[in-house]
C-alpha cells in the first residue's frame, strides 16, 4: 500500500519552519575531499554575538534534536546547528567513521563559514564530537558544554554491567530499530516516563523515515566509538566546561558524568547538574 501522509514528514517541516523563523537557514557546504556537510546557520549573523555550535546524537538529524531547545540561544548567539557525517543531507566518500573525523569535518565547515572561535555543546554522541573540537582545536573552542555524553565510557563497561546492554551488537539494534517491538524498546531506554500507548501507524512511519538511511555508516560510527576505548588513552581538555545529565539516564549511566569530572580535576569541570529528563532521539 502506497502511503498517503507521513506524521513525521509533517513534523520536520514544522521543525524546519521553526528553524527558519528563528533566523537560520539551510545550506551544504562541500569540504572538497569527498565530504558534503548541511548545516543551519544565521541568515545575517551578527559580529557583536559569540557563535554557539550544536552538535546532535545518533538518534536522528539535527533539526529533530535541537528544536526545543533553539528558542534559549538564538536571542543571545550566532548559532550552527551542522548535521554530522550520515545524518539528514551530509556524507562522505572517506572511510573514516572516528568522532575525531567528525570534528575536523564540523571544523572545516565553520572555516567555510567564517567561524573561527566558538562554543560548542554537545548532545549523547554528538558531545563525543565536541569533546574532540576542543582536543583538536583548543585555539577555536571556547567553552564546552556536555549532556548526557558517555566520553569517559570504556570499552569494557559494557562486560562490566554498566549499561543496560551487554554488547555494541545489542546497543545498535536499540539505537537503529527495525521493528515496531524494537522501537517501544528503545523508547523504553531512552525516556524517563515513556509513553504508554503509541499508533502503530506513527511508529512505523517514525522507522521509515527516521531509521531507514545510512543504517550501516551509523552502526559503523557506534563500533568505531567504542573500539579499544579507555579513559587512559582520552587526552584532556582545558577549556570551562559544563557537564549537564540526566539523572535517570539509562542510556549513559551517570556514573560516567562524575568519572569524567574527577578525571579533569583540578582543571575546569567544576559544575555537574543533575536533571530528570527523557532523550527522545538525543542518542
Amino acid at each position: 500500500m502506497v502511503k498517503c501522509f507521513s506524521f513525521i514528514a509533517a513534523i520536520d517541516w514544522l521543525f524546519r519552519r521553526s528553524f527558519s523563523r528563528a533566523g537560520l537557514r539551510a545550506g551544504k557546504t562541500d569540504l572538497g575531499d569527498g565530504t558534503v556537510m548541511h548545516c543551519w546557520a544565521p541568515k545575517k549573523p551578527d559580529p557583536a554575538r559569540p557563535d554557539l555550535v550544536l552538535i546532535h546524537g545518533v538518534g536522528s538529524n539535527a533539526i529533530w534534536q535541537w528544536n526545543d531547545f533553539l528558542h534559549l540561544f538564538v536571542s543571545r548567539y550566532n548559532v550552527y546547528v551542522p548535521d554530522l557525517v550520515f545524518f539528514g543531507d551530509s556524507y562522505t566518500t572517506r572511510p573514516d567513521r572516528s568522532e575525531e573525523f567528525q570534528a575536523r569535518c564540523v571544523a572545516a565547515l565553520m572555516d567555510v563559514l567564517g567561524v573561527s572561535r566558538m562554543s560548542v555543546a554537545g548532545l549523547s554522541y554528538g558531545g563525543f564530537v565536541a569533546y574532540s573540537l576542543g582536543v583538536q582545536f583548543p585555539e577555536r573552542v571556547e567553552r564546552l558544554a556536555l549532556l548526557g555524553s558517555g566520553v569517559s565510557m570504556e570499552e569494557k563497561d559494557m562486560a562490566e554491567g554498566l549499561f543496560k546492554v551487554g554488547s555494541v551488537e545489542e546497543a545498535v539494534d536499540l539505537l537503529f530499530p527495525t521493528s515496531q517491538e524494537k522501537v517501544k524498546d528503545m523508547m523504553k531506554l531512552a525516556f524517563h516516563k515513556p509513553p504508554k500507548a503509541m499508533p502503530s501507524c506513527f511508529v512505523q512511519d517514525f522507522i521509515d523515515e527516521i531509521f531507514s538511511e545510512n543504517i550501516k555508516e551509523r552502526t559503523e560510527l557506534v563500533h568505531a566509538l567504542h573500539k579499544n576505548r579507555t579513559l587512559s588513552n582520552l587526552p584532556k581538555i582545558t577549556q570551562p566546561t559544563l557537564i549537564i545529565w540526566g539523572e535517570y539516564d539509562q542510556i549513559f549511566p551517570i556514573q560516567l558524568a562524575h568519572r569524567l569530572k574527577r578525571y579533569h580535576q583540578p582543571n575546569y569541570f567544576q559544575v555537574l547538574i543533575h536533571v530528570t529528563y527523557s532523550r527522545p532521539f538525543g542518542f
